[in-house]
C-alpha cells in the first residue's frame, strides 16, 4: 500500500485521489484552499460543463496542442466513464447542445460533492489550508521523490507525489503556479505560460460602442499572413475591451506564442457565411433598390443588428448619410467585402487572471503518457492543467483533467 501525497483538490486531484484510493493506496490530498474543488464551482458560470459526450478521435480534434499525448488517458477514462461515475454517485447528468454535458441540477457544487463523497468512500484523507513549499527527493538519489515540505516547515514523507495544482488561470481559486515551481525543483522545464480561452482586446474604439452585442451564426477566421490558423462558425460577443464569446475564446487558443510581436495577425468576421459573394451582391442590389432615398445605415438592419448597421458604412469607408440610390458599384463591392470579411482589430490578449485555462506547462516529452509519471524523477506524477495540453471550450479541458488524473492516480497506486 504505497503512501501517496496529491497536491491540489481540483478536478485532476480529486479524480487522481479517487482512483488511487480505490486501488488500495493510502492517499492524502493537500489543498491550499479551505475546501476542495474551488475552481470546479466556477466552471461553466457555476453550471459545470464537465465533459463532452463524444468519441476519442472527435475529442482529440478539439485539442490544439499535443493531442496524441492524451491517447492513453482518454482511452482509460472516457467522457462516458465520467458520466457513469457521476450518475453512480447520485449526480445525474444531461447532454445539451454541442454534446456538452452538465449536471442535471445545473449546479457545479453537485459535481464537487459527488467526487469528494466518492473519495471519502475510498478512504482518501483531505488536509485543507496546506500549501507546499518544497518538493523533496532522496538524499542519495535526486531522481527519486521522497515527499513534500509544507510552508510551516512540516515534512510529509511519501512513496509517490502527484502534482495537480492547476495552472495560472483564476488565481483567486488557488491556481498561482505552485506546481510549476515544484516541478522546476525536480529538474523539469516549463514552457511559456499564456492565457488561453481568453477575450481579445481591440486596437480601436468602435467595438466598445457595441458592448453587449452578440452575433450568432457568423464565421470568425484567424490568419497569420495567408495562413489560416483558425476558422469556425458560431457565436461571438462585443465587449467593453473588444471581443469575446465562444468563437473568440477558441480563436485565442491558436494565436502564435510570440504574439503580439513580429507576426502579422488578422481576425476577420463573416456576417453572412451562408451566402456566396455573388449571392450577397444580388441581395445588396435588391435591398439598395428597395431603399431608394433612405440612408444606407437605415437599410442595413436587414442584414445585421441595428447597432452594427449604424457604424457599418463608416467601417467600409462610406459616408454615414449615404442614400441607397447613390451607392456606386464600387461602394456596393466594398459593402460586400466587409460583410464577408470585416476586420476585427486586435491588440492583445486579456490578462491571465481572466483566462479559462493556461496554455503551456510541463513539456509532454518529460512525462510518460502511459502513466503520467515524470521521466526525470521516479515517483513524481502530473495531472491536469499543469501539463502542456489545452483544448477548446465545450467540456474538453475538464475531461482532460479527469482523464489524466485517473491515469496518474492508478499509476501511482501501482495498478
Amino acid at each position: 500500500m504505497p503512501e501517496i501525497l496529491i497536491m491540489g483538490a481540483g478536478a485532476a486531484g480529486l479524480m487522481a485521489a479517487l482512483f488511487a484510493g480505490r486501488a488500495g493506496a493510502r492517499v492524502t490530498v493537500l489543498e491550499r484552499n479551505e475546501k476542495p474543488g474551488k475552481k470546479i464551482y466556477i466552471t461553466g458560470k457555476g453550471h459545470c460543463n464537465c465533459t463532452n459526450d463524444c468519441e476519442r478521435e472527435d475529442f482529440l480534434r478539439e485539442v490544439p496542442r499535443n493531442p496524441r499525448f492524451l491517447y492513453s488517458a482518454l482511452s482509460g477514462f472516457t467522457p462516458q466513464d465520467l458520466m457513469g461515475l457521476l450518475e453512480s454517485a447520485g449526480c445525474p447528468v444531461e447532454v445539451q447542445r454541442g454534446r456538452r454535458v452538465f449536471p442535471r441540477s445545473m449546479k457545479a457544487s453537485d459535481v464537487t460533492a459527488a467526487l469528494v463523497s466518492l473519495c471519502r468512500q475510498a478512504g482518501v484523507r483531505f488536509r485543507m489550508n496546506a500549501r507546499a513549499a518544497e518538493l523533496r527527493t532522496e538524499a542519495g538519489d535526486p531522481r527519486r521523490v521522497r515527499g513534500i515540505v509544507l510552508e510551516d516547515g512540516q515534512e510529509l514523507e511519501a512513496d509517490r507525489v502527484l502534482l495537480a495544482t492547476g495552472g495560472l488561470s483564476y488565481p483567486a481559486t488557488g491556481s498561482t503556479g505552485d506546481g510549476y515551481r515544484l516541478a522546476r525543483q525536480a529538474g523539469h522545464t516549463v514552457t511559456a505560460l499564456l492565457p488561453s480561452l481568453i477575450g481579445l482586446e481591440s486596437g480601436e474604439t468602435w467595438p466598445a460602442s457595441l458592448q453587449g452585442l452578440s452575433l450568432r451564426n457568423v464565421r470568425v477566421t484567424l490568419r497569420s499572413g495567408k495562413k489560416v490558423l483558425y476558422t469556425e462558425l458560431g457565436e461571438m460577443l462585443f465587449t467593453h475591451f473588444g471581443f469575446s464569446g465562444p468563437l473568440i475564446l477558441e480563436a485565442s487558443c491558436h494565436l502564435p506564442e510570440g504574439w503580439p510581436g513580429a507576426a502579422e495577425i488578422a481576425l476577420e468576421l463573416d456576417l453572412k457565411p451562408g451566402l456566396t459573394p455573388e449571392q450577397l451582391d444580388a441581395r445588396l442590389r435588391r435591398d439598395l433598390e428597395a431603399g431608394g432615398r433612405k440612408q444606407l445605415r437605415n437599410v442595413l438592419p436587414g442584414l445585421m443588428p441595428a447597432s452594427l448597421a449604424e457604424l457599418f458604412p463608416a467601417l467600409c469607408g462610406l459616408p454615414e448619410d449615404l442614400p441607397c440610390n447613390q451607392v456606386t458599384g464600387a461602394q456596393r463591392a466594398a459593402l460586400g467585402r466587409a460583410l464577408k470579411g470585416l476586420a476585427l482589430p486586435v491588440r492583445e490578449r486579456r490578462p491571465m487572471a481572466e483566462a479559462v485555462v493556461t496554455r503551456g506547462g510541463i513539456p509532454v516529452r518529460e512525462v510518460n503518457p502511459g502513466t503520467m509519471e515524470s521521466r526525470l524523477v521516479r515517483g513524481l506524477y502530473f495531472a491536469g492543467e499543469l501539463l502542456d495540453v489545452d483544448a477548446h471550450t465545450g467540456g474538453y479541458n475538464l475531461q482532460i483533467a479527469f482523464s489524466t488524473g485517473a491515469l496518474a492516480g492508478k499509476s501511482a497506486a501501482g495498478e
